[in-house]
């Protein structure tokens, strides 16, 4: 709760609460995700709007086998319960994967340490191809000076392959001190090698894409998403009825 409380306060609209499967560790399952409604039974309004949080749900399955992998091709009725899909690879054939063949919407990438491969270019690009994102994590770059070392040389080793496209940052935030807000995350951005423009897209407009992404997955079908074109000046010129155009030149 007190989470979600800064979050709308430094002007997030939606929140993804993250489950996460590490076969590693032990042997778990994919169970239903927790309601947002019964967690949250009042959820407060975004600053600035009369709109409130939205929460998603999101399951994000580490893997480090590729037998991991049949879990997220499964037509589990749990796995569709969730909003957002994320993969986080370990390997260089297990990343090959997440970004060829598995129908997921983010492939995670680790900032904790130094990678163990490569990025290549035919993979990263069949994913853009494909409208999956990558994700950046920015909490391990606060804690730690050695891990932000990591977190910058292994985001600037992908940048270099997808040029800046398809990329999220997410906090991964587990108290409320680890929360920055929307600007400066994107100013983090520009430390991980990223425009001015695609470092607003990643905290922004890459982010709803990753959503409708989810939502087009679990339709089976697509979204319709619509946005209001603003007027040019042109256009605007040429409403003007031509006698009152005149009179103005005159």
């Amino acid at each position: 709760q007190n989470i979600l409380t800064v979050c709308f306060s430094v002007g997030y609209s939606a929140v993804a609460l993250n489950h996460v499967i590490d076969f590693k560790e032990k042997k778990q399952e994919i169970v239903k995700p927790v309601s947002p409604s019964e967690l949250f039974p009042s959820l407060p309004i975004v600053q600035g709007t009369s709109k409130r949080i939205k929460v998603l749900t999101r399951l994000t399955l580490v893997v480090s086998d590729p037998s991991h992998c049949n879990l997220l091709r499964s037509t589990s009725a749990n796995i569709r319960l969730y909003d957002i899909i994320a993969v986080f690879p370990k390997t260089e054939k297990l990343f090959h994967i997440a970004c060829t063949t598995l129908d997921v919407d983010l492939v995670c990438i680790n900032v904790t340490e130094k990678l163990p491969f490569y990025f290549r270019r035919p993979p990263v690009n069949m994913a853009i191809d494909r409208g999956i994102y990558f994700e950046l994590l920015y909490t391990p770059a606060i804690k730690d000076s050695t891990m932000r070392r990591y977190t910058i040389s292994n985001a600037i080793s992908l940048m270099q392959i997808c040029k800046g496209k398809n990329i999220v940052i997410s906090s991964a935030a587990e108290r409320p001190l680890e929360l920055r807000g929307p600007y400066d995350v994107a100013n983090l951005g520009l430390l991980f090698g990223l425009s001015e423009g695609e470092a607003k897209a990643a905290v922004s407009t890459n982010c709803r894409a990753a959503m409708l992404h989810g939502e087009t997955r679990k339709s089976a079908c697509g979204v319709v998403y619509t946005v209001k074109k603003p007027r040019k000046v042109e256009e605007e010129e040429t409403a003007v009825p031509a006698c009152k155009k005149a009179k103005t030149q005159a």
